[in-house]
This record gives structure tokens, sequence and C-alpha cells, in this order.
């Protein structure tokens, strides 16, 4: 059983279905941890079809941080960025611990919700070079403020025509009070064609459900606000075809009932 009541039985608070063919400024950062890299180097490559935002890996991309990330490329946008001054160890998702601070950003909070429920319905790639995401970060303006909420992750190598692995979980990278409860869930679906994917984050814990169906739960909850990253990833280790597309119908946050909320 879920720990909340049905989505529309709660407030929705936050809503893109990308229905205006462009990019929300007031919703969504256009970069992916800037402050590791840059703006430019990090700007995501993507368009719009029939309503829906497709986030794409293209011929001509750059790595988004050669220096830490290696070859990697990423179109990925974000709610929020927290960094401190350049040169400084102080930002977001501390990824290696050698990571310093290659340029300043401006504290951006979009939407960075303290508990809600986190929902997208979404499209994975079959290419075993290329990850889809939904996830959400704690905006870390205090160090241990940092746990990880994988809403899903669907590498193009675990998806089968009619099965795929889900990864979903807790990381808790700086947090103390977390430990790893992350696993990938085999579902019979055909996740190149669309799915909802969503996580109900409490105060008790969190649930994680595909398709309204709750397949893991975890009794930790990450207490701080957090903000959501949606992004395509690729090794860039072997040619393919091009562009690579993540096609996103929506993403929705939903407030917690008032005898839930902090």
């Amino acid at each position: 059983m879920s720990r909340l009541p049905a989505a529309t039985d709660r407030r929705l608070e936050f809503s893109d279905g990308f229905e205006g063919g462009v990019l929300d400024p007031t919703r969504w950062l256009p970069a992916y941890l800037p402050h590791w890299s840059s703006r430019a180097a990090a700007t995501p490559r993507y368009t719009f079809h029939e309503g829906r935002l497709v986030l794409q890996i293209e011929s001509d991309q750059e790595p988004w941080c050669p220096r830490w990330d290696g070859a990697t490329l990423v179109s990925s946008i974000q709610t929020g960025v927290f960094a401190g001054p350049l040169g400084g160890p102080v930002g977001q998702h501390r990824f290696r611990p050698e990571l310093v601070v290659t340029e300043e950003q401006a504290t951006t909070r979009l939407y960075t919700p303290h508990y809600a429920r986190i929902e997208t319905r979404a499209t994975a790639v079959a290419d075993p070079d290329v990850m889809v995401a939904l996830w959400m970060i704690g905006f870390e303006d205090e160090p241990d403020r940092s746990g990880e909420i994988c809403i899903c992750e669907i590498f193009g190598r675990d998806v089968g025509p009619d099965s795929v692995r889900v990864g979903m979980g807790i990381h808790p990278f700086g947090d103390p009070r977390l430990v790893d409860d992350f696993e990938q869930v085999e579902l019979a679906i055909d996740a190149t064609e669309p799915h909802t994917y969503a996580a109900e984050w409490t105060p008790s814990g969190v649930d994680f459900l595909v398709d309204e169906r709750v397949v893991k739960q975890t009794d930790q909850s990450p207490a701080y606000p957090m903000q959501l990253m949606l992004g395509i990833y690729d090794s860039g280790k072997t040619p393919g075809d091009h562009p690579k597309r993540f096609v996103v119908d929506h993403v929705r946050g939903y407030a917690p009932e008032p005898d839930r909320a902090r």
C-alpha cells in the first residue's frame, strides 16, 4: 500500500506539460551542475514535439565536464542551483572528492519541495550507452543536506522488448543520517513506450511507483528541501544514431496533505 492517497486528492504545486513549446524559466534552469563546469558547457540540447519535451544528445555535442567526468555527454535541466565561491569545494552533488567550483552561480530556488509526490511520464531509450533519469538532490545549502532520491534511472542496456530494470532508491552522498538503499527493480513493461514513474516522499519514508503501482519502499526520508534533476546521459563510448532522444510528457509535484506537512 502507498503511504499517501491518490495524487488527485492532493494539491498540485508544480506542473509542466511542455505544451507551450518553450522551457519555462520560472520552473527550470537549463544546465547540469554548472558550478563544476560552466553554463555554456552544461547547457542541454532539447526541442519540443507534439507537446512533449525532448532532451537530446546530438552528434556534435561536447562532454559537459571533461576534467572530472571524462567523455560523458549530458542534456539535463534542474529546478535550482547552489554553490560556493570560485575555486572552493562547496557545491551541489559533489560526485568526486577533488571537485572545485569552476564557475560561480547565483543561488536559485525555482522548485525545492520539502516532502511531495514527484512524478514524470516519460519514454526510455534502448541505447546501451544511454541512461535517462528523474532524481532529486538536496539543495545542499548545508553540507549534510546532500542526499538523493532517485525516482527512476533507466539504462538503455537494461531495456528489453517486454521488460526493463528501473533503478530507484536512496543515496546518502554526504548525509550521515542516510544509508544507501538503491536497487534495480525488474518490471514487465516496454519502457520505450510512455510510463509514469513517481516517488511519494513523506516524513516517514519514500514509496516508489510505476504506473501507480508501488514497486519499492524505504523508511528513510531526507528531511530538507530538494530539487529536481531531469536528464539524458551518454557515456560517449561508441558512435550511434543521433539525436538520442529522451521524451518527457510531463513533470508534476503534489504537496502533501496538511497534517503530513513539516
